[in-house]
């Protein structure tokens, strides 16, 4: 074996050195010479409530920003979360609800651009069952409801919906079904018979005839009747230690997410729709326009926190999860808004 030049140990030690203190920070080391490459993790890339993470970076804004960015998509929110809380990833765009759940479990992440004043989600029921008499969650009894996945924002509103009625947890089943194509093939083949997903998938299954809406939760006037106030959803949340550690960085996510929740106010779903990829709408971009519209109205103008947003989301968990109705939640370490103000 050849011996190394001093020149050449004194690079490999500089390496070593920042691999270690990367690790100690708890960060990737590829992140640790150069901190504005950033991974992101999306709850589903290709669902309207999550836009803003493939708008953002279309319109050129993390460039802007100095960011380099990365999305990556994993279907179920839970999943994202979990990649961040193993640090594999700096930030999860996926609802805002998981923060205080995780908080409850002792880890503390927070959201730092809120994109959605509401859920965004429709729990749909098939047909078939609509028309052997399910026409309200009351008649959840004995069905299997589809989520995305346990442990993942779907399973926390359909959970409360439900036990809203007096129905307990052991007389219906929920089944993980992911999103998108696989939820569909869920509810067609009667594996499900009502399920909580968003648009584009609530347009197509509207469109064919093959759901009907239970309950609607693209708007505010529906979420308040369904969850008794706004509920702060889809955004982008980040360990509250790595945002405390790279302020700058943390500033910057925020800067370039709340310009794109401007550009979202000011702009048509036709011309939002020309910037997203073709797979996102497939052969009927008609339909995509359709659901853009609809949900147009749910996105915030600035990716703040809504007023009372986090009160509503800790009374909606608090219902049916003890360890959150005990944990004592400090809300003000669930988010922050001061990184859209500084930078």
């Amino acid at each position: 074996m050849s011996r190394l030049s001093k020149s050449s140990r004194r690079s490999l030690l500089s390496t070593v050195s920042i691999a270690a203190l990367a690790l100690c920070a708890g960060l990737p080391a590829a992140h640790a010479a150069d901190s504005d490459n950033i991974t992101i993790m999306v709850g589903g890339i290709n669902k309207i409530i999550y836009l803003p993470a493939k708008l953002t970076e279309a319109l050129g804004y993390f460039k802007d920003e100095g960011l380099k960015v990365e999305l990556q998509s994993q279907p179920a929110g839970v999943d994202a979360e979990n990649q961040l809380i193993a640090g594999a990833v700096q930030g999860v765009v996926g609802f805002y609800d998981h923060t205080i759940d995780l908080q409850a479990k002792g880890k503390e992440i927070e959201a730092i651009a809120v994109f959605c004043k509401v859920p965004g989600e429709v729990e749909l029921v098939s047909s078939k069952a609509a028309a052997a008499g399910f026409k309200t969650m009351a008649d959840a009894k004995g069905k299997t409801l589809g989520v995305t996945g346990l442990g993942s924002s779907t399973e926390f509103l359909t959970r409360y919906l439900v036990d809203k009625q007096g129905i307990a947890s052991k007389d219906y089943s929920l089944l993980p079904v992911g999103a998108g194509n696989s939820f569909i093939a869920g509810m067609k083949q009667d594996r499900i018979q009502a399920g909580m997903t968003t648009d584009p998938t609530v347009a197509q299954m509207l469109k064919t005839g093959d759901a009907k809406v239970l309950v609607d939760m693209r708007t505010e006037a529906g979420t308040q009747a369904a969850l008794g106030g706004l509920y702060p959803a889809a955004s982008l949340y980040v360990r509250n230690e790595w945002a405390a550690s790279h302020k700058p960085q943390a500033a910057k996510l925020a800067h370039a997410f709340g310009r794109t929740m401007a550009y979202i106010s000011t702009h048509s779903a036709e011309q939002i729709a020309e910037l997203m990829p073709k797979d996102y709408y497939g052969s009927d971009k008609a339909l995509y326009v359709e659901a853009l519209k609809a949900s147009l109205p749910m996105f915030t103008k600035d990716g703040a926190m809504p007023a009372g947003g986090p009160e509503t989301v800790l009374k909606v968990l608090s219902a049916y999860k003890p360890n959150v109705k005990s944990a004592h939640i400090d809300l003000g370490k669930t988010y922050s808004n001061a990184y859209l103000a500084n930078k």
